[in-house]
């Protein structure tokens, strides 16, 4: 017999931080997807699970996600909570790949029947657990969020990071990349690269510190054994609830300004820039037309179209695009129809991927990918994996990446490529190399 899960509510308001540093912290296998510091609207999800040993059980999920007004601790029910790497998502759409380094696991799922949802914009909180052992767990997250965490995170790397390319090198591929568009072979390409460092990394520090520099809505660190992602991606991939799937890309960044003039002459750009909106626009098309092949015909469509969004350190161009899912559409299904995300590919897709193994010639790894959860009750929410940090045994990488258009300024989007990056590498406490 099943035994169901069960919410308990506990009393008063404690900051997700606190209770992930009280317990999760401390076991090796854990997660905290995370809407960020000081969060007033939306869900905080962390706890304990157990490595899935059969991952082909999450793709074969049945994406429903019906809402159930009876239930009070949000919109993940258990199910699993992990990660998905580029290169696994390319081959299955027919692209070349180039060999990862096998430092961190393409495909990372964690099983979860226990853990604590944090409500920000009520302010409460929930154990929640299968029915037999809720009032137990729930005195244990009590006993986390009682614990003194310890004094202080661990130092950061302290180093300057290696870039795979330098800007000289990075500005050449936008060429190349130029040039298959001027010969028609993409019209929007996503080019990449990766900085690594060296050296001990504490994941939860990282994380920590990127959270509190950079917050976000879909933050997050999910550790498994000797690796971990510790992320502050802006941008929310794929969500299902009711039988209903959005995705939102991201193309246009700008930085912040100095002062507040400067600030909105900068988002005030950013939404005129006929390079960005046009970018943009592309890649709502191509994921329209992934969306299409597992949504009901004539359901897809763009919900909201080239809206800025500003974060502390960027300001960012946003669409949503919504469909209502064809029945018995899986989550093995979705993934195959809109997975690697056109915002990470350009298009048309496949071309693009085939171009951009030939330019980047090295493994993306996690960067690239997605991370979240998918329910047991078909409802999943993932984000893609940027301004991310991917930790492995004797070092880490962050990768950073923008779509080159045939308008695209090769120093303009060498300068883009910094401003993403430097965030995460100041989490790990590493600084851009030379020209960055």
């Amino acid at each position: 017999m099943i035994d169901p899960l069960t919410a308990v509510r506990l009393d008063g308001w404690t900051d997700p931080e606190r209770v992930f540093l009280g317990g999760p912290a401390r076991h090796p296998h854990a997660f905290w997807l995370d809407a960020g510091p000081f969060a007033r609207a939306g869900w905080s999800v962390l706890g304990i699970g157990e490595p899935e040993p059969l991952p082909g059980l999450v793709r074969a999920v049945v994406c429903r996600g019906a809402v159930d007004p009876s239930w009070p601790a949000g919109p993940f029910r258990g199910g699993w909570v992990g990660w998905l790497g580029y290169e696994d998502a390319a081959a299955r759409a027919g692209a070349p790949v180039a060999p990862d380094d096998g430092h961190v696991p393409q495909a990372m799922w964690l099983r979860v029947d226990r853990f604590v949802a944090f409500d920000h914009a009520a302010g409460c909180i929930w154990a929640v657990a299968p029915a037999s052992d809720a009032l137990r767990f729930a005195s244990e997250v009590t006993s986390w969020r009682d614990a003194l965490p310890d004094a202080a995170a661990s130092a950061a790397v302290g180093a300057q990071a290696v870039a795979r390319n330098s800007p000289s090198e990075y500005a050449a591929l936008i060429e190349r990349c130029r040039d298959a568009i001027r010969e028609g072979d993409a019209y929007q390409l996503c080019l990449t690269t990766r900085f690594g460092v060296a050296g001990a990394v504490d994941p939860v520090a990282t994380y920590r510190r990127l959270r509190a520099a950079t917050p976000t809505h879909h933050g997050g660190l999910l550790r498994t054994g000797a690796v971990a992602l510790a992320s502050a991606s802006p941008e929310r991939f794929l969500d299902v609830a009711d039988g209903i799937v959005r995705t939102r890309p991201i193309k246009g960044t700008r930085p912040r300004g100095r002062d507040p003039e400067e600030d909105a002459v900068l988002a005030a750009e950013l939404l005129a820039s006929e390079k960005e909106r046009a970018e943009n626009v592309m890649i709502v098309d191509l994921m329209r037309n992934d969306l299409s092949r597992v949504c009901e015909p004539g359901s897809v469509a763009a919900e909201r179209l080239l809206e800025v969004e500003s974060y502390p350190a960027v300001h960012q161009l946003v669409s949503t695009v919504a469909g209502r899912l064809v029945p018995g559409t899986t989550v093995g299904d979705l993934l195959d129809a809109a997975f690697p995300a056109g915002s990470m590919t350009g298009a048309p897709k496949l071309s693009a991927m085939t171009i951009l193994h030939e330019l980047e010639g090295m493994a993306r790894g996690v960067f690239s990918g997605c991370f979240g959860w998918v329910g047991d009750d078909g409802a999943l929410d993932l984000a893609m994996v940027i301004r991310s940090v991917v930790t492995h045994p004797g070092g880490a990488y962050v990768g950073a990446g923008g779509g080159i258009t045939w308008r695209s300024d090769a120093a303009a989007e060498v300068a883009e490529v910094g401003v993403k990056a430097r965030g995460p590498l100041a989490a790990l406490g590493a600084e851009l190399p030379p020209g960055w």
